[in-house]
């Protein structure tokens, strides 16, 4: 579910005491984990390119075994049609909500975003049951949910109405992972998307490789021809990071930040990137899109976007 953190194809591990180590056989029952309440997100900030401020994060899934610890996802996840699939993203959902309540208490609020499949948001009972759960308070900003690319631009027609009907809810949809796929998001009619995430294997050592530096700038300017906001996700060093930031992208997201963390770890971590590595100017004739309330950098004069969740998008 949009965790790339932990990879198929290698040994399946599990972390106790902050120690991978090999997990037993049989692996995680995903059923047994929703029953037994073993669901939990850690939180990857997402980071101001400007500022080095934080500007959200991307909850991701982790299941924590009561004798084994935290099991990663990508062994155990079922697939979109399991009939365990959608009570475990409706967790993932209540999971979010509930901790944002948290950050709110600890920190203010935080803009969120998840994973999830469009083939849930196509169950039309799991669509009602996630506007229900949106939090009726005017603190909530919206909930941004990242589907993968790869999903949008084979369901664009089906993506685009859900995109449409949820913004009318606080729900925004983020097109993750996007890489070669870009190039059919052009053109399209009532772009209803608020963000490209480009994938990450765009963005490492991006720095050195132009070609990576020429997709990435193309998926900029479509973002910035549709109003929709920019994330490199990724970013593992200073050269990449300075090269997403001079190519126009919102938005860093990686390890040069900080790994996924629990959320009690995340609520109490506090942000002064801005000191490590002072922003350089750049103008931008970007639109605003509304989502927090960004204050530009006083190093920039460039217009902070803001992805709009308060109001539906034009049809």
């Amino acid at each position: 579910m949009g965790d790339r953190e932990f990879r198929r194809g290698t040994p399946p591990v599990c972390i106790a005491d902050g120690k991978p180590e090999a997990a037993p056989e049989p692996l995680l029952d995903v059923a047994e984990a929703v029953r037994g309440g073993w669901i939990e997100l850690w939180y990857q900030p997402k980071v101001d390119a400007r500022a080095l401020a934080m500007r959200g994060a991307e909850a991701l899934l982790r299941f924590r075994h009561p004798a084994w610890g935290i099991v990663p996802p990508s062994y155990v996840m079922p697939n979109d049609g399991s009939p365990i699939f959608h009570p475990l993203s409706e967790s993932v959902i209540r999971r979010a909500i509930e901790d944002w309540h948290y950050f709110f208490a600890k920190r203010g609020p935080v803009e969120t975003a998840i994973n999830l499949p469009i083939a849930f948001l196509q169950d039309s009972e799991s669509f009602s049951r996630l506007r229900k759960l949106i939090p009726d308070d005017p603190a909530f900003n919206g909930l941004i949910v990242e589907i993968n690319g790869t999903e949008i631009v084979r369901n664009l027609k089906l993506a685009k109405e859900l995109a449409s009907e949820l913004r009318k809810h606080k729900i925004a949809i983020s097109v993750d992972e996007l890489g070669a796929e870009w190039l059919q998001l052009a053109g399209v009619c009532n772009f209803p998307f608020v963000e490209l995430k480009v994938d990450r294997k765009f963005i490492a050592g991006c720095a050195e490789d132009r070609l990576k530096q020429s997709i990435c700038r193309r998926i900029v300017e479509l973002a910035d021809s549709y109003g929709a906001r920019t994330v490199a996700d990724g970013v593992e060093n200073w050269a990449d990071f300075h090269a997403v930031r001079e190519i126009g992208f919102d938005l860093a997201q990686g390890a040069l930040f900080a790994e996924p963390m629990s959320a009690e770890r995340f609520a109490q971590t506090s942000w002064a990137g801005a000191q490590a590595c002072p922003p350089s100017p750049r103008p931008s004739s970007r639109v605003e899109l509304g989502f927090t309330s960004y204050q530009p950098h006083p190093l920039s004069d460039r217009r902070e976007r803001q992805v709009t969740l308060l109001r539906p998008s034009r049809d």
